[in-house]
């Protein structure tokens, strides 16, 4: 009786190459989603992983005299990290904080990150030398970052930022509690703007 890699061979060839690029691209997205803290999407994208994985695996285990679905399997992993790892920053799941230092120490960075949807948090800083700075902190969704980088170099072209990945964030926040630039007090810039 012949088995289907002898009657279509290229076909499953083929189906080997791109489950695979499946299983590997589910596999990736999962890791990068299990470091972000999202266990129950992470556990439904394993589910299917293994599936795939078992169908693709077995075809090629009990055909291991066909070299070409040895080297489709192989692609498939290859390629499917690649295109794991594109649609995963797609996807853009999770939340990043972007630190912004602020050369023009004037507030006008965080007023226009504000004024664009952003909550952002302006404290006055300085570097050791030189005139005063300001810092801006802000947590966001991953998509949204491209976004603030351009508002952050629109407002101060020549300012540094720094991006963090962040595992669990913890919001309560009641924007009536403060008043803009004094929820902090520990510089002499503070203070003196209080009198």
């Amino acid at each position: 009786m012949n088995t289907i890699a002898e009657l279509h061979p290229v076909i499953l060839t083929l189906m080997i190459f791109f489950a695979r690029i499946l299983d590997v691209s589910l596999g990736t997205v999962r890791t990068i989603v299990v470091f972000r803290g999202h266990r129950l999407l992470a556990a439904v994208i394993g589910f299917f992983e293994i599936v795939i994985w078992v169908i693709a695996a077995g075809q090629v285990l009990q055909n291991l005299h066909a070299w070409y679905f040895i080297v489709a399997y192989a692609a498939g992993f290859g390629a499917g990290n690649y295109i794991g790892i594109w649609l995963e920053a797609k996807l853009a799941i999770g939340r990043e904080m972007v630190s912004a230092i602020s050369f023009r120490a004037d507030g006008g960075l965080a007023r226009l990150l504000r004024e664009r949807g952003f909550r952002s948090i302006d404290v006055d800083a300085d570097m050791g030398r030189g005139p005063p700075v300001d810092l801006v902190i802000t947590v966001t969704r991953r998509w949204r970052v491209p976004e603030l980088l351009r508002t952050i170099l629109e407002a101060d072209p020549e300012a540094q930022y720094s991006i963090s990945d962040i595992k669990t964030v913890h919001e309560r926040f009641d924007p009536t509690m403060v008043s803009p630039r004094a929820s902090y007090s520990g510089g002499w810039r503070s203070m003196m703007k209080r009198k």
